[in-house]
């Protein structure tokens, strides 16, 4: 590691001061320690900041309780890592929940750090971790929730995923190379046509494009090449992915990826990711905390600059992006039931409302794709549930079964696109209570609006935007807003956000409003802009 991360302390955040006293991963060894301490004993940085490396949050909004973040890449999970993850729950009674995130995770609520040591022993047994998921380190890494199941994929994403979390966390064991970035990182790596992760908003993203030339001689290496018919003379056209870099969210800054004007093949993929996350490592900000993302350093630098250090990382040149990229759909939320590339088998797309699961949850879920389908789970961006391989002979046996009556394959149009974040009642970031209020409020929109096509409802807590609303059809942000002289919850609304192909961000249109003067709001939104009208029985 270079000398920029261990720069004078004198020009370090406070962040960085506790990081270079104490790397987050030295916490491993310390578990059974903290267990036998108990919270209120344990050294706060320990317990408020370094625990977060190994995926335990503390949180003072529920003292003595603490969340859980999972690593489980391109959202796959079996059923006996789900059945781990609901006993691990169940023990917490009432206080116990989980919740589907929108990087396709699972985060756990209620724990008690008295237990860490049984359930990480529970945890390894089945192949789960949640090593680095927190703090500077690189979250969650998606890829498409139907990779090796669609039949129009130009690429199976979960290899790749899987080895770019291995070389990021020594195979689930902590790697210290890359547990002390300037700020966390997302990865995403997309082989559908749909942008199913979202690409726009990682700070490295690898979407499916193909790259062409017509002979050996026509091309000089980095050089953009221009798509030609592949059926043209003596022409190569290979698969590989385009790179955008840069995308984020943050309370003081939202952008989208940009391209890095550079294609790799598959092979290269993972080595891509270890030059980025190095050329960040060394050389992103460690002064001020709000400009430490990468698309910080890349405006500093230029693209070019950024791009030849990584070149320099990786050893030899990239070559230059494709000519286009294959985001040519729609995008999917995969609720329903759709036939799978094999032949008789389908995939089960279930909504979770606003992604919150009880212990029973978890232990249905479980059964239903271990007697329908392979004993396999996949979650979406959406923070949905999808089963897979389940046969056709199977099918309708399956749809009669009572957690279907919860988790709808066919849910109404607000409800099938409402995502939240998790909101005050968890989280000390917060301003605003979200899940709860959201699902309320869009039950009240239903009952008085007859809506023909899904509206993207996004509610994110507060401005570090969770919740995704930028890139929904109405996104609500969490702030305090002002009623008859008082301080009370409120939203600041955005509209826009397109996902799929052409993906761009959505911009504020409206600040300050009421939680409590929002229901007519919204209800005016989605007539005006999404072609839903009243209800006859419906007066207002």
């Amino acid at each position: 590691m270079t000398d920029k991360v261990s720069t004078s302390t004198a020009s370090l955040n406070k962040f960085e001061k506790f990081k270079a006293e104490k790397d987050g991963l030295a916490v491993k060894a310390e578990i059974e320690k903290f267990a036998s301490l108990g919270w209120e004993a344990m050294d706060e940085t320990d317990r408020d900041h370094r625990l977060k490396w190994m995926g335990v949050f503390f949180r003072p909004v529920t003292p003595g309780k603490f969340m859980m973040r999972l690593r489980m890449p391109n959202g796959i999970i079996t059923t006996d890592q789900m059945r781990v993850l609901a006993e691990v729950i169940q023990r917490y009674g009432d206080d116990g929940s989980a919740d589907i995130t929108t990087r396709q995770n699972i985060q756990l609520r209620g724990i008690r750090i008295e237990d860490l040591p049984d359930i990480f022993e529970k945890f390894h047994a089945v192949g789960l971790t949640s090593i680095q998921s927190g703090m500077d380190n690189v979250r969650n890494i998606t890829g498409d929730p139907v990779a090796g199941l669609d039949a129009e994929e130009l690429f199976d994403t979960r290899e790749l995923v899987q080895q770019i979390q291995d070389m990021v966390t020594n195979k689930g064991e902590g790697n210290p190379e890359f547990t002390n970035l300037p700020r966390k990182f997302n990865i995403a790596i997309t082989g559908g046509r749909d942008n199913s992760v979202h690409a726009e908003i990682n700070d490295l993203a690898f979407v499916p494009a193909f790259w062409e030339e017509k002979g050996s001689g026509d091309k000089g290496e980095g050089e953009q090449q221009t798509a030609q018919s592949p059926t043209s003379g003596s022409q190569s056209r290979q698969f590989g992915f385009n790179i955008l870099v840069g995308g984020f969210f943050s309370a003081k800054r939202c952008e989208a990826a940009i391209p890095l004007n550079a294609w790799v093949p598959p092979e290269d993929v993972v080595a891509v990711c270890r030059a980025v996350l190095e050329v960040f490592r060394d050389n992103g900000s460690r002064a001020n905390r709000l400009k430490s993302r990468l698309m910080w350093l890349i405006d500093e630098w230029g693209i070019e600059k950024f791009r030849n250090e990584v070149e320099s990382k990786l050893g030899k040149p990239l070559l230059g992006a494709a000519a286009k990229d294959e985001i040519d759909w729609e995008k999917r939320d995969h609720i329903g039931v759709y036939k799978q590339k094999q032949p008789g088998l389908n995939y089960v797309g279930l909504h979770v409302p606003v992604g919150r699961l009880y212990a029973e949850d978890l232990f249905e879920m479980a059964r239903l794709a271990e007697v329908y389908g392979s004993g396999e789970i996949r979650l979406t961006v959406e923070e949905n549930f999808i089963i897979p391989d389940v046969s056709d002979s199977r099918l309708e046996t399956l749809l009669t079964e009572p957690l279907l009556e919860k988790f709808s394959v066919n849910p109404a149009p607000l409800t099938r696109a409402l995502v939240s974040c998790t909101g005050a009642q968890f989280c000390n970031f917060a301003l605003i209570e979200t899940k709860n209020r959201a699902l309320a409020m869009i039950k009240e929109l239903e009952k008085e609006l007859e809506v023909t096509h899904p509206v993207r409802i996004h509610w994110t807590g507060c401005p570090n935007s969770c919740g995704q609303p930028q890139v929904a059809d109405i996104g609500l942000m969490g702030t305090k807003a002002r009623k008859n002289g008082k301080a009370v919850e409120g939203v600041d609304i955005y509209m826009g956000g397109k996902v799929g192909k052409d993906a761009h961000l959505g911009s504020c249109v409206a600040k300050g409003i009421p939680c409590e003067d929002l229901l007519p709001v919204l209800r005016e939104l989605i007539i005006e802009h999404f072609d839903a009208r009243l209800r006859e029985a419906v007066t207002v």
